[in-house]
């Protein structure tokens, strides 16, 4: 029996016997590099996207839309550093942002809460 899923379609069986794919590969089914954004001027790149939509993604960027909860104004402030990123070592040693990815601004420390590779803006909140 053949299984259904994508990634099935390049295995071998238990016994070493190589299984075939039962189709090739759809082209939704295509997979990207990761926008990987990280310090610099501000560079906005695009993808189509399924259903003709694009998709916009930065790589590179150096201000933040930064939330200061006390007094609940958001200000458009740059970036110093990246000091850490939770979600990878690997990205923590390339100061990539992402979510979650903590940065020092002009008013302190923040935390980025938008998706830099999916929404193509920079939105923090102060710590």
């Amino acid at each position: 029996m053949v299984s259904s899923s994508l990634e099935n379609l390049k295995k071998r069986k238990g016994t070493g016997g190589k299984i075939r794919p039962y189709r090739s590969r759809r082209l939704f089914e295509r997979d990207y590099y990761s926008a990987d954004t990280r310090l610099g001027e501000k560079t906005i790149h695009s993808r189509r996207i399924r259903g003709g939509k694009l998709k916009k993604f930065i790589t590179f960027h150096n201000h933040a839309n930064v939330l200061d909860k006390t007094t609940g104004k958001i200000q458009h402030v740059m970036i110093k550093s990246v000091i850490s990123n939770p979600a990878s070592n690997d990205y923590n040693r390339r100061k990539i942002i992402t979510k979650g990815t903590i940065i020092e601004t002009e008013l302190g420390d923040a935390t980025i809460i938008s998706r830099p590779g999916q929404d193509s803006i920079l939105n923090a909140v102060l710590n």
